[in-house]
């Protein structure tokens, strides 16, 4: 039997990958369109069109609603859904979160999935919100670990078990969790209960707890943001790790009147004009989608929310296959001052998304003060170390005069510091960055040239720097080399 998850690339956490079901093999990161049973915006059988490979449904709607129950039973999910593809199910713990209870166990839920031919199977866990106290978090974690082992020992066989990650906002229990689990092999890892932090925009404690989870588990598992559909914090969730997201914000934002981009969500009433190109906004206006009648303009929305969704998904492919997948985080968490302060935070995981990210890509491209902090310029001030440096040593930001006059030669460039001249065209060092850089990059690149000057106590360094560069770090820079300030280039100079 091959293994069900496959890892084909790689870039900072993310990773495209090929998870084989049942009812065939799916490529992630993906989004799984949420199928509600009873009412079909769009229908299963049209989700292909848009890109999609795997949906997800709630296996408790159809378990409670008789007609639906018989038809999934006689017939089975896929034939219920009139969909070939994988379908995971949801086991109900949603209804359980919103509205306290349920009308099944964890055992009949689990039966039920199982006789239907989920291609995914979910055990009825305890969805806990962000925030509760410490005790009432881990008291509700160790019931969803009971019923998670006691549907490890039930469902065997070829259909994948699902086991959710949870422990509120509380780090310590996520990741104690994830470990826990990590033993019982199950196939699919859903982190569970952040929807309200997507909700309110709370990316930092997000950030966190999808680090916390992923140290816990086999970075070869393949893991499950429940109930992420917005293509705007896509990149960055992918980035840290995660490789399936599902939604029904394409038909929920619909049925309100809203847009779904990258950059946000707008409503539909306020555009003048449609900032996409997909078959639904190369065909109509925002004009005519504005007085097109309410079923009709929800069908539209919910098409075009699909294209632009499957459209980032695409990209973030073709980034992590480029090695730019940290630059494209970079760009989107500009779209929300929120996302921006996820984008600060994933950057205090560098020291473990250094050991995940490859070791050698295309080249780096520096977008803005966080990408000092990006794993590259972390495992270069990390090995420091293997440089060995003697005699007269010079530092210079670029070819200048009299350079030959000294035994060995270093460029600096932020935000990594100083290095030497003949790797100037190796990976990260052949890095797209600003003439004039940055407080951030100028920092770590000055911080790394004095750790480098401390390793080599022997050598006599000279420090030719821009006189744009104002740090403070350029004073304690002068008391170990002998600092000259670079004259500007005339022009016409030969």
């Amino acid at each position: 039997m091959s293994a069900i998850f496959e890892i084909l690339d790689k870039d900072a956490g993310g990773r495209i990958g090929r998870l084989r079901t049942p009812h065939g093999t799916v490529e992630t990161p993906t989004v799984m369109p949420v199928i509600n049973p009873n009412i079909q915006l769009i229908s299963p059988k049209e989700m292909k069109s848009f890109g999609a490979e795997i949906l997800i449904t709630n296996s408790y709607i159809i378990y409670r609603k008789e007609e639906l129950r018989s038809v999934a039973l006689e017939k089975g999910l896929h034939g219920l859904l009139d969909f070939d593809g994988p379908i995971m199910t949801d086991s109900g713990s949603f209804q359980l979160s919103v509205y306290g209870s349920v009308e099944v166990t964890n055992e009949e839920i689990l039966e039920f999935q199982q006789k239907i031919g989920s291609d995914i199977i979910v055990p009825l866990d305890i969805p806990t919100p962000p925030d509760v106290h410490y005790k009432r978090a881990e008291e509700e974690l160790g019931i969803t670990v009971e019923r998670l082992e006691a549907a490890r020992k039930l469902i065997q066989g070829e259909q994948l078990l699902a086991g959710p990650v949870q422990g509120s906002t509380h780090l310590e229990l996520r990741e104690k969790a994830a470990s826990h689990l990590k033993d019982l092999n199950f196939e699919v890892y859903p982190l569970g209960a952040v929807v309200p932090l997507m909700e309110s925009y709370r990316y930092t404690e997000l950030v966190d707890i999808i680090a916390a989870s992923k140290k816990g588990l086999s970075p070869a598992s393949p893991v499950h943001l429940f109930g992420a559909g917005h293509p705007m914090m896509f990149a960055l969730a992918v980035a840290l790790g995660c490789d399936l997201f599902d939604s029904a914000a394409y038909a929920l934002y619909a049925k309100d009147g809203r847009y779904i981009t990258v950059n946000g969500t707008y409503h539909v009433e306020k555009l003048n004009y449609l900032p996409c190109s997909c078959p639904i906004c190369s065909k109509y206006t925002a004009e005519e989608l504005k007085k097109a009648d309410n079923s009709k303009r929800e069908e539209l929305l919910g098409k075009h929310n699909l294209y632009a969704t499957f459209a980032e998904i695409r990209l973030i492919k073709q980034c992590i296959k480029d090695g730019k997948l940290l630059e494209l985080v970079e760009q989107r968490c500009r779209a929300h001052p929120r996302l921006l302060d996820g984008l600060k935070k994933l950057y205090t995981h560098s020291s473990w998304l250094e050991q995940l990210d490859p070791a050698t890509k295309g080249t780096y491209f520096y977008c803005g003060p966080e990408s000092a902090s990006r794993p590259e310029v972390l495992r270069f001030g990390k090995r420091l170390d293997r440089f060995s440096l003697e005699g007269s040593v010079l530092i210079r930001p670029g070819p200048i005069k009299g350079e030959n006059d000294y035994d060995q030669l270093l460029t600096f460039k932020a935000p990594f510091g100083a290095f030497p001249v003949a790797m100037e065209e190796v990976y990260p060092f052949n890095a797209e960055v600003p003439k004039f850089p940055d407080y951030e990059a100028l920092s770590t690149a000055l911080s790394n040239t004095l750790k480098l000057m401390d390793l080599n106590p022997q050598a006599e360094f000279t420090f030719v720097c821009e006189k744009e560069f104002k740090h403070p770090l350029i004073e304690k820079i002068s008391n170990r080399a002998k600092l000259v300030y670079r004259e500007p280039e005339k022009k016409n100079e030969k």
